[in-house]
């Protein structure tokens, strides 16, 4: 039995069935409740199936927006699956990449899609505008550049963006953030028109909201993110900022994150968020973008922080030792770019004072202790103190940082660089002791610090390269310094032969890399063109032999050292002369027959192939932490990098050149005057050029903005344009449905009318039948009917009169027993007067009378009393008889008055009667002459055939023009009562016109105005032919 039910049970329907079901639902519904149930399945089998949900009903959820834009819960769900369709399970058998990018292509292949979901943005709706901007960022992250066409072709569609900032709810607001982010990155049109669209000061808010940069969250790294796309390589969007008044509000974040807290109850602590440090980290990146080497607007950028104060507060950042290192690092940095390239800031910078601790100052005359252990330095020796002194991995970065700002500070500045270079030289001749002095550092080499820190020699090396590189002054400035009195009979030294003498000692006893490089450095861009530092090299010729030995090695270990050292012996070999003490002619064969001119080639191959120069653009340059506590891998400095990129192809050449031909130099070097003029040339050169590129960001700021506002008023007319155009066809549509039905109406009523006309002339022909029938006898009924109401009427009159009479009978009757009772009161009262007359008189007689008689008189008044109050109530009796008169003659006045009522009544229903009679009797006369008619035709009939025929027809046409007639009589009927209606209408529109002109006369009388008399006279005739017509 249970087989043969399972049998019978229908299949079970599968998921993809559902789908497929769901999907032509939502397509051929017409209902919006119809349309929600479908897509509320769809959203239930989004997550596991979605490629069978989005091939199916892609098309039809986007129509939805558009269909049910009213509808907010519909809406909702509608997003909502789109939501699932992008974001499936990834246990889902049916969950591809693949989806979501052909979900991402349906959406940007139409701009009509993408305007949907920015329309979205105008409601007020939460998950309307959340979703919305959630689904635009996945699209975004498939599709970026079609994403940014879509958005920038859309009417106004980054200004719905931006303004999504101001959204109150945090879900909405971080959203949108995201998605300028994703947007702003690689756009730079995007850039420019979300900037104009007062971007920066929404920005500004948020943080401000969020707690600022001490105790923001996340959302404001977010705001630094997009702050960051907004400014990055767009000098336009930078001058904007400056000029909108941001450059303070950065001064402001910034001292909000040197802000030391301080809470108000000694006991509590101030709370601090998390993502301080990462905040802090954000905003001077941010700083930095604006300060890029060689950017357009770099110079303005500097002058501006500078006059913000945004350099003193990086300065004290960097040398705070309660902040962490990458905090500290990132500080320098942005204050060597906030100097560099710029001579009015680092001539200021190299007077600006630091505050640092833990500092041995006795050496240093510019020092102040405080009370604190804290000094008051100049900021040049804190950096070398920083450089030099600090021996731990964990403060590289920082160190690294501090070089580059001392680089920065002395960068295309011949004379910061001089006067830097001869305070050293002076230290250093002076023997004073400062190991924060970078000749002396070089000098005296390694092996004079008990401490191993490779990294001091490698800093002090960089250092000195950047002073002496291209810069002969320099070079002739330290080739000066010497070791040894010869007066004494000590061994002079030159500082040539001193490094060059740490150097071999450090390849013999294998010192680190960075200590060998750092001195290889030195000496390759101190001997670069310079024959006579060649010359003071070429002195020591044991130096020659140690290096070519170490270019010679075939072994792989430190290819780098390898190089470098065939880097110098060309160095050495391209600008060395016949006078120099090794001469050339005798330097060739050194180099060929000890080196060997493949070794030589192959050494310098290998360190211009060696990751460390070839990848030295895209290696991190500093983060000790990134290395686990090691040493980090940083062995070059960028300059140096780019001078042996650019000399490879000389150094490789050169081995090759006869030692007869020198390379030509300048014994007398140049003019400095002409120097000086060309440098003064090229200053107001590079100052015009500035001043024209300040113009030309101006104009171009403003082309962005008449842009910007160009293309805002097309996108404005655009959604006016189609905001109407919508209007109209919605109202086109509604006509169209409203002639439709009122057509379909008209039809319906006209049919239903001509139904009920033939119908009513049906149901006339017979009631006129039947009511001639029923005329006769309703007539007698309703006469006998009247007559019995005549009759009781009259029974009724008589009664009336009867009771009348008994009432003023009985009335009569009391009123005469109430003057009785009024005559005998007055007696008795004439009575009581006597008796009181003569008891007053025997009182007055016998004034002496006892008690007895005193209480007699008392008894007497008591009585008189008595006899007043009875008085009294007679005379109210009498008052109140008098009432009940009037009110029975007023009744028997009322009973008069509907008797006279119900005989009017009774002669007027004998009138209709009367009338009903007469109408009875014409209809009699009127059957017998169509009686007497018919008869004569049936007479004349029976003839003749042919006069039958005859009296056939005129009996069809009697028959018929009786047809017309009462038609005819039938559309009198309804032309007359429609006739009435419009001219009561009209007599009522009239009436309103009247009133409504008696008014305005008043109104205009009121106020003094004149009313002429052919106005009031027309009223005057008005009224006169509206009362005719009611008469």
């Amino acid at each position: 039995m249970l087989r043969m039910l399972e049998a019978q049970a229908p299949a079970k329907q599968t998921a993809t069935d559902t789908i497929n079901t769901l999907c032509n639902r939502l397509a051929s519904a017409t209902l919006l409740e119809d349309r929600r149930a479908a897509i509320l399945g769809l959203r239930s089998f989004a997550k596991e199936y979605p490629a069978s949900v989005a091939s199916g009903s892609l098309r039809g959820l986007i129509a939805a927006l558009t269909k049910d834009a009213e509808d907010l819960d519909t809406i909702k769900v509608v997003l909502e699956t789109l939501l699932m369709l992008f974001n499936p399970d990834e246990n889902s058998p049916e969950a591809s990449e693949d989806i979501s990018l052909w979900l991402a292509d349906e959406f940007t292949q139409r701009q009509d899609n993408i305007t949907l979901l920015l329309d979205l943005l105008e409601s007020t709706d939460f998950y309307s505008r959340r979703y919305a901007l959630k689904i635009l960022k996945a699209i975004s992250e498939l599709r970026p550049e079609r994403t940014q066409e879509c958005i920038l072709s859309a009417p106004l569609g980054i200004p719905r963006l931006v303004a999504a900032l101001d959204d109150p709810r945090d879900a909405v607001r971080d959203v949108a953030l995201d998605l300028l982010i994703d947007l702003t990155q690689s756009s730079t049109e995007l850039q420019k028109i979300v900037a104009f669209q007062n971007a920066f000061e929404k920005i500004f808010n948020l943080i401000d909201g969020d707690g600022s940069i001490r105790q923001g969250s996340i959302v404001v790294q977010d705001c630094l993110t997009l702050t960051a796309n907004l400014v990055q390589y767009n000098p336009s969007n930078q001058l904007a900022f400056r000029e909108s008044g941001c450059v303070p509000k950065l001064a402001a974040l910034l001292n909000n994150g040197l802000e030391v807290p301080r809470p108000v109850n000694p006991e509590e602590e101030v709370w601090e968020s998390p993502h301080k440090e990462k905040n802090l980290f954000g905003l001077l990146a941010v700083l930095r973008m604006f300060l890029v080497k060689g950017s357009m607007g770099t110079a303005a950028n500097q002058d501006a922080f500078h006059k913000h104060g945004i350099l003193q507060q990086a300065l004290e950042l960097s040398f705070d030792h309660t902040v962490s290192v990458p905090i500290r690092s990132q500080a320098l940095y942005v204050c060597a770019d906030a100097i560099r390239g710029n001579a009015r800031l680092q001539e200021i910078f190299a007077q600006t004072q630091v505050a640092i601790s833990d500092y041995e100052h006795s050496n240093q005359p510019n020092g102040e202790k405080t009370q604190n252990g804290i000094s008051q330095v100049h900021v040049i020796e804190a950096l070398l103190h920083l450089i030099l002194g600090a021996s731990s991995v964990q403060m590289f970065d920082a160190r690294f940082a501090a070089c580059e700002c001392l680089k920065a500070y002395f960068y295309n500045h011949d004379q910061t660089g001089r006067h830097f270079l001869n305070h050293a030289v002076n230290v250093h001749l002076a023997g004073e002791e400062d190991a924060a002095n970078v000749v002396t550092t070089l000098v005296r080499g390694p092996q004079s610090f008990q401490t191993v820190d490779p990294y001091r020699l490698w800093f002090a090396a960089v250092i000195t390269f950047h002073l002496l590189f291209e810069t002969p002054d320099a070079k002739s400035l330290l080739m000066g310094v010497v070791e040894g009195d010869a007066e004494s009979g000590e061994e002079v030294v030159t500082c040539i032969q001193e490094m060059s003498s740490n150097l071999i000692s450090g390849l013999q006893n294998g010192e680190d890399e960075r200590v060998i490089l750092g001195y290889l450095m030195v000496l390759c861009g101190w001997l670069f063109e310079d024959s006579d530092a060649v010359n003071d090299f070429l002195g020591e010729g044991a130096s020659i032999q140690t290096l070519v030995t170490t270019a010679a090695r075939t072994t792989t270990d430190k290819p780098v050292i390898r190089g470098l050292c065939a880097v110098l012996l060309g160095i050495i070999y391209e600008f060395s002369t016949k006078d120099s003490p090794i001469p050339r002619r005798e330097l060739q064969p050194v180099l060929l027959n000890s080196l060997g001119r493949e070794k030589y080639l192959d050494a310098i191959t290998q360190l211009r192939t060696h990751p460390f120069v070839r990848e030295f653009e895209v290696m991190p340059q500093g983060g000790a932490a990134a290395f686990g506590g090691n040493l980090p891998d940083v062995f070059f400095d960028s300059t140096f990098v780019d001078f042996l990129k650019d000399n490879f192809s000389r150094l490789s050449r050169a081995v090759d050149r006869d030692p007869g031909i020198e390379i030509h130099q300048n014994p007398q070097g140049v003019d400095r005057d002409l120097v000086d003029t060309l440098r003064g040339q090229l200053e107001e050169k590079s100052k015009t050029l500035e001043s024209a590129e300040s113009k030309m960001l101006l104009l171009e700021r403003q082309l962005n903005e008449e842009q910007a506002n160009h293309k805002k008023d097309l996108d404005t007319t655009s959604t006016e344009i189609n905001r109407i155009k919508n209007v109209n066809e919605a109202l086109q549509r509604n006509h169209e449905a409203d002639v439709a039905q009122r057509e379909a109406a008209h039809a319906a009523t006209l049919q239903r009318l001509e139904e009920q006309q033939r119908q009513q002339l049906a149901s006339l022909n017979a009631q006129m039948q039947q009511k001639q029938r029923e005329a006769a006898g309703q007539a007698a009924s309703v006469k006998q009917q009247y007559d019995r109401e005549i009759a009781q009427l009259r029974r009724e009159k008589a009664e009336l009169e009867d009771r009348s009479k008994k009432t003023e009978s009985s009335l009569q009757a009391r009123c005469a027993q109430a003057e009785a009772a009024l005559e005998e009161a007055k007696k008795q009262w004439a009575e009581l007067q006597a008796n009181f007359s003569k008891v007053q008189a025997e009182l007055t007689a016998a004034q002496n009378a006892s008690s007895s008689l005193e209480e007699r008189s008392k008894k007497a008044e008591s009585s008189l009393e008595s006899t007043t109050k009875q008085l009294k109530e007679v005379e109210l009796n009498f008052s109140q008889t008098r009432t009940d008169l009037s009110a029975a003659q007023g009744t028997v006045a009322s009973l008069e008055e509907t008797v006279r009522r119900k005989t009017a009544q009774v002669e007027e229903l004998t009138r209709k009667v009367e009338q009903l009679e007469k109408a009875a009797e014409a209809t009699k006369t009127e059957l017998r002459e169509v009686k007497a008619q018919s008869q004569k035709h049936e007479n004349a009939a029976k003839s003749t055939d042919f006069a039958l025929r005859e009296a056939q027809d005129q009996l069809g046409e009697a028959q018929e023009k009786l047809k017309k007639a009462q038609d005819e009589l039938a559309e009198k009927e309804e032309a007359r009562a429609s006739a009435q209606g419009e001219l009561d209408d009209m007599l009522m529109v009239l009436s309103d016109l009247e009133e409504k002109r008696a008014k305005d006369k008043k109104r205009l009388k009121e106020l003094g105005e004149e009313v002429s008399d052919g106005e009031d006279e027309d009223d005057d005739e008005d009224d006169e032919d509206e009362e005719d017509e009611e008469e």
